[in-house]
């Protein structure tokens, strides 16, 4: 961990519609004596006020000028920090500059990413230098993939204590969710694909379930790609647009861990629409209204839910570990705000907390959220962030 410097944490794009949230948060919860010292940083120092002074930030709320096309100005903003919290996406377009430069310089990284290429493509660039410099460089620190490592973490930790072991299979399953997509998160998926479009070598990396374990290939994984009846569920089960990045980030998990869950894991998330010919029929419609999420009718970067939609929202995610006998173990994480903006704001600044915090023996290299903060992350969460972990019987 970088030395002390004169921010512990600065949110980069807190102008942007989550960076706001983020902001407001730490605003409301951190701060005043003993709290880590942040910063605000964007492109406009007028935007930055005006933001500081809707969200009712302190007044002397430090701002800073930051551009992700003045790579000078991102230089200057994280030499004055210990960590960075960027919010500005896609990673792809605005974010190459910045890793590399925190990965250089030891200064911590955590952002909102669900781009499996790019973030491959950074793994491969700067794993040597962040782990030489110390950084901690820390990808999709929201709902892509808190709550999915962190669940599938859970019910093995449970697996383990009453299966005897870890389970060689889990079943990630949205029961529900209300809420919006995130125009970032559509923007991203343009990103990617458009990304994809124009090298078709990376549509490899982008189908690939170990995309994010380098070195590493494990059994083949189910595709998820089309509507099941799921009979231990009881119920149909549609594909979920999320599992394409919260299956490789749980893959990549359990490699930085050691292989926990064991070398021939299966892991695999789908959205479950429940029983009969409704369910079916319901499952069809989750498989239309995916389509429709990265297209143009999807929210732009920027734009996002009312503060009464945000608090009307949440989710419910199950997850069944399953041992070769059959035996299962189940767990559930539910969060209280709608899962792209509310929850989201709300997990990554937990994590960056936490990782501030809770977990200085952290060495540096490209992490995920839960194999580098784990049960620290979750009882944060729990504690701040209104998500809860539970088993289930």
């Amino acid at each position: 961990m970088k030395p002390s410097s004169k921010f512990d944490i600065v949110v980069y794009g807190a102008t942007g519609f989550t960076g706001q949230l983020v902001a407001e948060y730490l605003a409301a919860h951190y701060s005043g004596e003993g709290a880590p010292k942040w910063a605000m940083a964007g492109r406009s120092l007028d935007k930055l006020a005006s933001v500081r002074d809707a969200i009712g930030a302190p007044a002397d709320t430090p701002l800073i000028i930051a551009d992700a096309s003045k790579p000078e100005s991102l230089k200057a903003m994280i030499e004055q920090t210990r960590s960075v919290l960027t919010t500005v996406g896609p990673y792809q377009l605005y974010g190459s500059e910045l890793v590399a430069a925190c990965a250089a310089s030891g200064t911590d990284y955590l952002d909102l990413c669900g781009e499996p290429v790019w973030m491959r493509q950074m793994i491969d660039a700067h794993q040597a230098a962040a782990q030489s410099s110390g950084a901690r460089i820390v990808f999709s620190c929201g709902f892509d993939s808190v709550p999915f490592e962190l669940g599938t973490f859970f019910v093995q930790e449970e697996a383990k204590r009453v299966l005897g072991g870890p389970a060689l299979r889990v079943k990630g399953r949205v029961r529900d969710m209300r809420g919006t997509l995130s125009g970032g998160t559509a923007a991203s998926g343009r990103a990617t694909f458009e990304a994809v479009a124009k090298d078709l070598s990376l549509v490899t990396i982008l189908n690939d379930p170990f995309a994010l374990t380098p070195g590493f290939t494990g059994p083949k994984q189910p595709k998820g790609n089309r509507a099941v009846y799921e009979e231990d569920m009881q119920s149909w089960a549609a594909p979920f647009m999320m599992a394409l990045i919260n299956t490789r980030n749980v893959h990549r998990a359990n490699m930085l861990m050691g292989f926990p869950y064991g070398r021939e894991f299966i892991y695999d998330e789908m959205v479950l629409t429940g029983p009969g010919e409704k369910g079916e029929a319901n499952a069809k419609k989750v498989m239309a209204a995916n389509s429709e999420k990265t297209g143009p009718n999807a929210p732009k970067p920027g734009e996002g839910p009312s503060k009464e939609e945000r608090e009307n929202g949440g989710f419910d995610l199950l997850y069944v570990a399953i041992a070769p006998d059959g035996r299962q173990v189940r767990a559930s994480v539910k969060g209280d705000r709608d899962p792209g903006y509310g929850s989201t704001s709300k997990m990554i600044s937990e994590c960056a907390i936490c990782l501030l915090r809770d977990t200085p023996e952290v060495s540096g290299g490209f992490w995920t959220p839960g194999a580098a903060m784990g049960n620290a992350l979750i009882k944060r969460l729990v504690d701040h962030a209104g998500l809860t972990f539970e088993v289930e019987t």
